[in-house]
């Protein structure tokens, strides 16, 4: 897509100014404003296949948004027209192994609670899952904030309490807070374990790889509720190929994949944002502050691509003792066993969840193999409760 005429995001291109949804506009007479995007859908995108000879390939890079594209039936209806990948935008999905062990091999040790988001529970490991550990007697617990992790710190001080903190740049502010609440109180028996990611290195590493031929991405709206829209530009600027912000709704969901579709017909490389209600070009600066405060970028693992340098965010040196990986460093766990999971594939958008040999057979949400089955924004789990067949 080098030939896109490249362009800054907040200028205006197709002939519309400012954010919104300006697509919706174009309600059809006599039909429903979904029914017209979805036909305008369906128009551009075979207008694109009798170019090209192939349908035109779009990444959703939010796990919010391949259980949304999943459960509003988007999915399905575009199956045939349009390609649609879920890249590595799920942050349980993406957690590599080692990390998975590390966090099971704290919950095992005594006189300590550990607190977790639920879709963390059913996550395997090598030797069991943290539901397991509880099972066996140790204190896991399911939080709904990291905040609540902090309370019961204050509340038991005879304990040593370690949140199990994980998310892109979405979560990093709220897990900052609950770091700035500690700190405040001067909690010496409250830590976290962190396993953040950063969508950019990701993106980078993917569109270095040339894996899969991309015409486009549906880019994370709450992500960039933090980090603004121009923290995309790089995909146009850099890679030529056009983006578009957007909200998760289905006609959100519709409007941004009918602005894509545009783009990419007109040969366009611009970052268009449609969810302009909550994202400003350049973020939110209190979050982005936290963020900076508490954090620094690190090399990361992620599940079945690798390492990535600046990929992950470590917890400042200066708190060191409210890191859990400093304070109780995980002993090596066992090599993991092979099992076909092939959930790191479908992270990198190589194949669809059906493809894994295991799916819907010996993985399901009730005895999942890998973290794709096992997450509310899984992949797998998404195609397994409403697209798969029979």
């Amino acid at each position: 897509m080098s030939e896109m005429r490249k362009v800054l995001p907040g200028e205006p291109e197709l002939g519309h100014s400012g954010g919104g949804t300006a697509v919706g506009r174009r309600r059809p007479p006599g039909g429903s404003l979904h029914e017209g995007l979805l036909q305008g859908i369906l128009g551009l995108a075979d207008g694109f296949a009798a170019k090209h000879g192939r349908q035109p390939v779009i990444m959703e890079v939010c796990g919010s948004h391949t259980m949304a594209l999943a459960r509003s039936g988007l999915r399905k209806s575009l199956q045939g027209h349009v390609r649609l990948l879920s890249g590595p935008g799920c942050p349980v999905c993406v957690t590599d192994q080692s990390d998975i062990d590390a966090m099971i091999a704290l919950a095992r040790e005594d006189n300590r609670t550990v607190c977790t988001f639920g879709d963390m529970m059913r996550v395997p490991g090598t030797s069991g899952t943290l539901l397991q550990a509880r099972a066996q007697g140790r204190d896991v617990r399911v939080v709904y904030a990291p905040m609540d992790a902090v309370e019961l710190a204050a509340a038991h001080p005879e304990r040593q309490v370690v949140f199990l903190g994980i998310g892109f740049e979405t979560t990093l502010p709220v897990l900052g807070a609950a770091l700035m609440e500690a700190e405040k109180r001067s909690l010496t028996n409250f830590s976290m374990r962190l396993s953040a990611k950063r969508v950019e290195p990701v993106l980078r590493h993917l569109l270095h790889l040339q894996e899969v031929q991309l015409d486009g991405f549906l880019l994370p709206g709450h992500v960039a509720m933090v980090t603004g829209s121009r923290a995309f530009a790089f995909l146009a600027e850099e890679y030529g190929l056009p983006g578009v912000i957007s909200g998760f709704e289905p006609l959100e969901l519709a409007s941004g994949i009918h602005r894509l579709l545009e783009l990419v017909a007109d040969g366009q490389a611009v970052i268009r944002n449609d969810y302009a209600s909550v994202v400003s070009p350049d973020g939110n600066p209190a979050a982005l502050a936290v963020m900076d405060r508490y954090f620094r970028p690190c090399e990361a693992r992620w599940r079945g691509i690798g390492a990535i340098p600046d990929s992950g965010m470590a917890i400042r040196s200066e708190f060191a003792a409210l890191d859990a990986a400093e304070r109780f460093p995980a002993t090596a766990a066992p090599l993991p066993k092979p099992t076909g999971c092939r959930c790191g594939d479908v992270i990198r958008g190589l194949i669809p969840p059906s493809r894994c040999g295991l799916f819907g057979r010996s993985c399901t949400p009730y005895q999942p193999a890998g973290p794709c089955m096992v997450s509310a924004e899984g992949a797998c789990a998404a195609e397994y409760a409403y697209s798969r067949e029979g």
